[in-house]
């Protein structure tokens, strides 16, 4: 049997790059797709140290027309795609006030988070029902607690991940009949580099009791989630929501 091929956007660092070792530990062939020209040093080697063969695409996944190409250079290097994690995302360009919310903003968040994810998936699940193969196949999207528990300071990145869960629910639906599992992965607060310019005011929300594991969480923790769920060992729970927050999200009187 050939070995399962994953692509992971954004996968350069952070919960991407967490995704990309943890599925090339579990035994995936590895496409990372991210923002720059060439992999970041060490990208590469690090990948291929776990056994697994490596490709890179430069991609914006806002731009609808890159994705034909993405698409094309995970079937040229490898002749198959059996999972997607769309990872790649940004934050609120500007925290503060709604009513103050700029519409640039507003366009910037939802055209990568939402319409680009969206359109990747619709693309590379074209690109599985075409070439169907020996193992299992999913398309993992990374969203956020944030698609449920709401912080007006941060609409726009809200608005962009609760839009995502819905995106997530009718993919499932449209793809169980192709035995393609479909799955939300929602983190919590992780350790990230998105996290590290307000890294001091969630240091203290953990210590007052905010998340009930009284920790940070780990880019470590998402790649388990995704690995596991690559593996096709929860296939039947397609359309499912995983939650890796430590109990952040979970109400409590």
């Amino acid at each position: 049997m050939t070995r399962p091929v994953a692509i992971v956007t954004g996968g350069a660092r952070g919960i991407g790059l967490a995704c990309a070792e943890a599925l090339a530990d579990a035994g995936f062939d590895i496409l990372v797709a991210d923002l720059a020209d060439k992999p970041v040093d060490g990208l590469a080697q690090n990948v291929t140290a776990r056994g697994a063969k490596f490709a890179y695409v430069s991609c914006d996944i806002s731009d609808l027309d890159a994705h034909a190409a993405l698409v094309d250079t995970a079937m040229r290097a490898f002749g198959r795609i059996d999972c997607l994690v769309n990872n790649a995302g940004v934050g609120a360009m500007l925290r503060g006030d709604l009513l103050e919310l700029r519409p640039e903003n507003f366009d910037r968040a939802l055209g990568i988070n939402l319409r680009g994810t969206v359109f990747l998936s619709q693309a590379v699940a074209k690109a599985m029902i075409a070439a169907p193969g020996d193992h299992a196949r999913s398309i993992i999207t990374i969203t956020s607690v944030s698609a449920e528990m709401a912080s007006p300071e941060r609409s726009e990145y809200c608005v962009s991940k609760a839009g995502l869960s819905m995106w997530v629910k009718t993919l499932a639906l449209r793809l169980a009949p192709e035995q393609i599992g479909v799955f939300e992965v929602r983190p919590g607060i992780i350790r990230t580099d998105m996290t590290a310019g307000v890294s001091a005011k969630y240091d203290a929300l953990i210590d007052g009791g905010l998340v009930p594991a009284k920790r940070w969480g780990e880019a470590t923790d998402i790649g388990a989630v995704v690995a596991t769920l690559a593996a096709g060992k929860l296939g039947f729970s397609t359309g499912s929501i995983i939650n890796v927050d430590g109990a952040l999200s979970v109400p409590r009187l």
